[in-house]
C-alpha cells in the first residue's frame, strides 16, 4: 500500500500541472501585446524606410 501511496504523488503532480497549464492557456487568448507589438514593428520599419530615403537622396 505504501508503494502506491509513493505513485499517487506523481500522478497528482502531473493532474495539477494540467490543469494549471490548462487555466494559464485559456486566460493568455485575451493577449493583446502582440497586436501592440506588430503596431510598434510597423512604425519602427516606416522610421527606418524614411531615414534610409532621405540619405540616399542625399549621395
Amino acid at each position: 500500500m505504501g508503494a502506491l501511496l509513493w505513485l499517487l504523488i506523481p500522478v497528482l503532480a502531473a493532474i495539477a500541472a494540467t490543469l494549471y497549464a490548462g487555466w494559464v492557456a485559456r486566460t493568455n487568448r485575451k493577449s493583446i501585446g502582440d497586436v501592440e507589438e506588430l503596431a510598434g514593428y510597423t512604425r519602427f520599419r516606416e522610421a527606418m524606410e524614411r531615414g534610409h530615403s532621405k540619405t540616399d537622396a542625399a549621395a
